[in-house]
C-alpha cells in the first residue's frame, strides 16, 4: 500500500487544497479504517470555505462528512463491525459525558468532535474513524442513494419534530439539497401541497422536475399573494432550508402554524419582531443534526420510499472537487459527489 494518498485539506479561510497526505493507520483500539466509496459535498462544506466562514472548521483537516465505504481494518475493540462490512459514517461524535449527552441530547453535546470538520473526513481514499461512528448498510443500496444517508438523517431530525399530517400544506424556503430532501420526505409522508421558494433559475426548474407542486421566485412574484391564492390562510409548516430567512418564514406561515429553522449560517443577522410570533401563536422549532435518526434514514432509502439519487448533478474525482464547489456556489447544481481516486 502506498504511504500517501490524495485528499482535500482545509488550509484556512476560503482555502481548500488537493494534496498528498499520509495514509491513516489504526491508532486507538476502537478505530476502524474505511476505504471511501463515495463522499457528498454538503452546504456546510461551502459555509466552511466561505469568506468569512459561515461554519467553523479545523485548519489542516481533511473535509468531507457525508460518506460511505468499506471497512478494511478494525482495532481490537471495534466489536460492532468487521472487515468487509459496508458502512455509513455518522460524523458527529458526542462525548457521552456532558449534561446534554446525559439528558439524551447527543446532538447538542458540549464537546462533540465532527468528522470532516474537526477530525479528518471522507474527501480521501481512506478514512480512520471510531467504530462507534459507523453503521452497517445494505450491499444492495446504490452508492448514489447511500451517499445521502447523513443529510437525510439530519432532515429526519427536523421532520420528526414537525410530525406532518397527511394533507397538510408546506412552504420550503430554498430548493437546494436540503430543501429538496425535505420535499421528498414530506411527499412520502402525504403532504397535501408543497410550494418551494427559490431565486436560482437552475434550481427552480430542478425543483419542478423533482415534484414540487409550485416553485416561486420571490424576486419576480409576490410570494404572499401566491400563497394566499394557493394555500388560503397559508402553509401549515414553513421550513427555512437556507439559514437566513426566519423573518420570511414567520411572515408566510399561517396563524397557529409551525416554523422549522434548519439551514445554518452564523453570518446571517436579520431583524425580527417577536410580536409577529406571539400574535400569530406560532410554534418555532430549531433542528440541529438529529437524535438517533440514522437508522430511520437508512430504512427510508433501503425501502425505496424515499429516493434521492436524482439530486446528484456533479460526480467528480478529488481533483475536480474545486470546480464542483464553484458550480454549487453559483447555484448551477444541486448535489456534487466525489469518487476518490
Amino acid at each position: 500500500m502506498k504511504s500517501t494518498m490524495l485528499a482535500a485539506v482545509f488550509e484556512g479561510e476560503g482555502q481548500l487544497r488537493i494534496k498528498e497526505v499520509p495514509v491513516p493507520e489504526i491508532k486507538e483500539p476502537d478505530d476502524v479504517l474505511i476505504e471511501v466509496e463515495i463522499c457528498g459535498v454538503c452546504g456546510t462544506d461551502l459555509q466552511m470555505l466561505a469568506v468569512p466562514p459561515g461554519h467553523p472548521a479545523e485548519k489542516g483537516v481533511i473535509l468531507g462528512h457525508e460518506y460511505i465505504g468499506r471497512v478494511i481494518e478494525v482495532g481490537p475493540e471495534g466489536t460492532n463491525v468487521k472487515v468487509g462490512d459496508r458502512v455509513v459514517v455518522a460524523p458527529d461524535i458526542p462525548c457521552g459525558l456532558c449534561l446534554p449527552c446525559r439528558m439524551g441530547m447527543p446532538n447538542l453535546c458540549d464537546n462533540a468532535r465532527s468528522i470532516g470538520v474537526f477530525e479528518d473526513g471522507g474527501f480521501a481514499r481512506l478514512s480512520r474513524v471510531p467504530a462507534k461512528a459507523v453503521i452497517r448498510i445494505s450491499e444492495s443500496l446504490p452508492r448514489e442513494e447511500a451517499v445521502f444517508i447523513e443529510l437525510l438523517a439530519c432532515v429526519v431530525g427536523g421532520s420528526q419534530k414537525i410530525r406532518l399530517q397527511p394533507g397538510e400544506k408546506v412552504l420550503i424556503l430554498g430548493a437546494g439539497p436540503v430543501g429538496l430532501c425535505f420535499l421528498k420526505v414530506f411527499k412520502a409522508a402525504g403532504a397535501g401541497k408543497v410550494i418551494m421558494a427559490e431565486v436560482s433559475p437552475y434550481r427552480i426548474e430542478f425543483a419542478r422536475r423533482e415534484g414540487a407542486d409550485l416553485v416561486v421566485n420571490p424576486e419576480e412574484e409576490n410570494l404572499a399573494e401566491v400563497i394566499a391564492r394557493e394555500m388560503g390562510m397559508g402553509p401549515d409548516v414553513v421550513v427555512d432550508a437556507v439559514g437566513s430567512l426566519f423573518p420570511l418564514a414567520v411572515e408566510t406561515v399561517r396563524k397557529g402554524g409551525t416554523v422549522l429553522l434548519f439551514g445554518m449560517n452564523r453570518q446571517a443577522v436579520k431583524p425580527l419582531r417577536q410580536y409577529d410570533i406571539t400574535v400569530k401563536d406560532l410554534t418555532v422549532l430549531g433542528s440541529n443534526v438529529g437524535r438517533f435518526t440514522f437508522p430511520s434514514a437508512i430504512a427510508m432509502l433501503e425501502s425505496g420510499r424515499v429516493s434521492l439519487a436524482s439530486l446528484i448533478t456533479h460526480t467528480v474525482s478529488l481533483r475536480g472537487l474545486g470546480d464542483a464547489i464553484e458550480a454549487l456556489r453559483r447555484r448551477e447544481g444541486i448535489k456534487a459527489v466525489v469518487i476518490p481516486e
